[in-house]
């Protein structure tokens, strides 16, 4: 399980000067000087988001800061400086330009990182009206984590992007069979997977769907006992609040997200169902601070509606991934290379141009 470890940040920071840029410059203040305005914004906001790397917007760059800029350096194999002084200690301090952005985003992603992208909410002119020690309104305006990449920079075309919602029956309460259920949403294209299954097929069909960001209960085992599967598929599990799990919650806001007073035209849903719906829906309310993305009807997955093959039976048939793990030798990657024959049974002198191959992996046709 990979889990964002930050240390937490200083409620208070001398010396920091007010600037739009990147530089930050020792202040002859003595070390009991209050806070600039600046740096009280950074405070408040980093600790809005605790468990993210905070990208703060600075003119040009990103800049990060204390421990934020220490784990990130180390990251992204950047440089790390130190400007400035914390209670006789430098303040640990690294950017990354605005303009490569989205190439240090995908690093982070793929660690296992959760973002926070504070941009500048007015052009610093418009701040210095309101006095030379006014600060520019800055906020955050996204969390991007694993699951919920939208930038076709940082997706891989070849593969759905799921954020997945993992919630077990307690003992001995399962539902007609069903001990687990999982909702898989891919925000980045609406898909919308829904399923109930087994303990003994959880697995499997966690190695089907490969979600890059799995949302499980808080104070649970699941991470510990998912451990194996999750480290092949490269899956980021993330525990979240029981109180999100909740099947009411989830009800309501799948119809208000439909647009229904009634879900029996989807089929209906279980609790447990519900249960891991509501989750997944609040996380991707979070995390898109108010962009939601349209979203497709539900459709359902898992043993209910189609064969699951365990995850050892997929592994060895190397569907997905070669033994090593890559997708070179794959059948999958065998696939992106096919060219489909169509055969035609027009009459020549009916035919303009005939079809005769696609690439599956590009979507191009071939004419004759």
């Amino acid at each position: 399980m990979a889990r964002l470890k930050l240390q937490d940040v200083p409620s208070a920071v001398e010396d920091i000067d007010d600037d739009v840029g990147s530089d930050l410059v020792r202040a002859s203040e003595p070390p009991s000087a209050p806070d600039t305005p600046m740096m009280l914004q950074y405070t408040e906001i980093k600790a809005a988001n605790p468990d993210c790397l905070l990208f703060y917007r600075m003119g040009d760059f990103y800049e990060l800061f204390f421990e934020d800029a220490v784990v990130a350096a180390e990251a992204l194999g950047i440089a790390l400086t130190k400007r400035g002084k914390h209670r006789g200690e430098d303040i640990p301090m690294c950017g990354v330009p605005i303009h490569a952005a989205d190439e240090y985003l995908q690093r982070l992603i793929k660690r296992g990182f959760r973002v926070a992208v504070c941009e500048q909410m007015e052009d610093p002119a418009e701040a210095k009206k309101r006095g030379s020690k006014s600060v520019v309104r800055r906020d955050v305006i996204r969390l991007v984590t694993p699951g919920t990449l939208t930038e076709d920079t940082l997706l891989d075309a070849k593969r759905n992007n799921y954020l997945s919602a993992l919630f077990e029956a307690p003992e001995g309460r399962a539902e007609d069979g069903a001990e687990v259920a999982i909702a898989s949403i891919d925000i980045s294209t609406g898909e919308f997977l829904v399923s109930e299954l087994s303990r003994t097929d959880l697995t499997g069909e966690l190695a089907r769907l490969v979600p890059s960001e799995l949302l499980v209960p808080d104070g649970t085992d699941l991470a510990q006992r998912l451990k194996d599967v999750t480290g092949i598929t490269g899956t980021v599990v993330m525990p979240v609040a029981k109180a999100t799990f909740d099947a009411r919650a989830g009800e309501r806001d799948l119809k208000a997200r439909l647009g229904v007073q009634d879900l029996g035209g989807f089929g209906g849903f279980s609790r447990l169902e519900l249960s891991a719906i509501g989750a997944v829906l609040k996380y991707i309310e979070l995390t898109q601070i108010g962009r939601q993305p349209v979203l497709r009807r539900p459709m359902r997955s898992g043993p209910r509606s189609i064969m699951v093959i365990d995850h050892a039976t997929r592994t060895n048939l190397e569907l997905l991934r070669s033994t090593g793990g890559e997708r070179a030798g794959s059948l999958i990657a065998a696939m992106d290379r096919t060219v489909i024959v169509v055969l035609m049974d027009q009459a020549p002198d009916t035919i303009t141009s005939d079809v005769i191959g696609a690439d599956v992996s590009t979507g191009a046709a071939l004419f004759s």
